[in-house]
């Protein structure tokens, strides 16, 4: 039955990315196929394998290590302000961002990271059908983040056509940054972040195929970085640091304002309705949290998570989800964490427009156009990662 119901789910999100489509003559079921069949064999040797586990309790102790170093310098400059047995969020998930930053920092300047960034998506193009430079991007965006990642094409960006921007706007919202997956696996399981980070990958080429399929001609199949002017190298990394923070309080102040909200929203709502915003969105979700394997009677909670990962973010959702875990089942937990790990959020359609803005004014506007579009497509992306989730259980 669980894979009846996956079958319905994949039809209906190739249906809906379908319906979007501006070219439906030219998709390549051919190479969404290959992409589809990959993410399958990724799902079972992650979450199936022997192997993959391995894989995956390298990767989670891996950055229970990093985590460790960096709670050296929290302890060192915030030791004392937590009470006794107790660490408060900002301390134990979003600081450690700052010291990951600065290793990304490090390996962006001895040019570990842009040469396996690079030469990794020019092995994914030949997989993709699509041109090097939206391999490329995928491959950055989920490292350096969604609005980093425009900086080193910047050269690129104003030459391409509007399908192409797509894509690298859909790929750098389906992704999550490097910097924020140790904080993740603090609050998820690792196995799921590590397979969804793979499964949005792939997940993203899909359904830009489909939504804005088109071919890239061999002498526009070009991939010019651009060199960003060399630092020093405790320049370098003083900027990655501060950076890094910049990061944890914006998230923090994020996370303040709509938590606020969504308890101001959700008190009206029981006040005036009887039932709070976000148990409401749980019934609209509903159907869609069902058609991605999850169980009907766990599929209310599953999908007011959904929503409030679209509405809010990623760790506004991640946060109301680990007050519920406790009630729901492996096969729910593991389709929602997965649903999870993007960026795909009203707030991250202004987070890329500012981005491609700040670089090309005329692109942003094309970005702003197809704003909606890029959410709508990004949210499938989840959708089938979470599906797939389902098939490979």
């Amino acid at each position: 039955m669980n894979y009846i119901i996956a079958g319905i789910g994949l039809i209906t999100v190739f249906l809906l990315a379908w319906l979007a489509s501006s070219n439906k003559k030219h998709i390549r079921y051919r190479s969404i196929l290959i992409m589809i069949l990959i993410q399958i064999v990724f799902g079972l040797l992650l979450l199936r394998t022997s192997i993959g586990l391995i894989l995956i309790s390298g990767i989670a102790s891996s950055f229970s290590v990093l985590l460790e170093y960096a709670y050296e310098g929290i302890h060192f400059v915030f030791g004392g302000i937590a009470n006794p047995g107790t660490t408060p969020f900002f301390l134990q998930v979003l600081l450690p961002i700052v010291f990951v930053s600065a290793l990304i920092g490090i390996l962006q300047y001895t040019r570990i990271l842009p040469l396996f960034i690079q030469y990794v998506g020019l092995v994914l193009s030949k997989v993709n059908g699509m041109g090097k430079l939206e391999s490329y991007n995928a491959i950055a965006s989920a490292i350096v983040g969604q609005s980093e990642v425009f900086i080193t094409v910047k050269k690129q960006l104003g030459a391409i056509p509007e399908n192409r921007l797509y894509t690298l706007c859909a790929s750098a919202m389906s992704t999550v940054s490097m910097s924020i997956v140790g904080s993740f696996m603090t609050m998820l399981k690792p196995e799921y972040v590590v397979a969804a980070l793979v499964l949005n990958l792939f997940g993203g080429f899909i359904i830009a195929s489909i939504i804005t399929p088109y071919e890239v001609k061999p002498e526009d199949d070009l991939l010019d970085q651009e060199k960003e002017e060399r630092q020093a190298f405790f320049e370098m990394l003083g900027e990655y640091i501060l950076d890094g923070f910049k990061v944890a309080v914006v998230v923090a102040a994020m996370l303040l304002g709509f938590i606020a909200i969504i308890a101001m929203v959700n008190g009206l709502f029981s006040a005036v309705f009887g039932i709070s915003f976000q148990a409401l969105l749980g019934y609209v979700f509903a159907p869609l949290a069902f058609l991605m394997g999850v169980p009907w009677h766990e599929a209310v909670q599953a999908g007011s998570i959904m929503a409030t990962k679209i509405v809010a973010n990623e760790f506004v959702a991640i946060l109301d989800f680990t007050k519920i875990q406790g009630q729901l089942s492996e096969r729910t937990i593991a389709i929602v964490s997965v649903f999870l790990i993007s960026f795909a959020n009203f707030g991250s359609i202004g987070t890329i427009v500012g981005a491609v803005k700040g670089l090309n004014e005329r692109q942003g506007n094309v970005v702003a156009r197809f704003g909606l579009k890029l959410l709508y497509g990004a949210t499938l992306v989840s959708i089938l990662s979470g599906i797939i989730i389902s098939i490979v259980l």
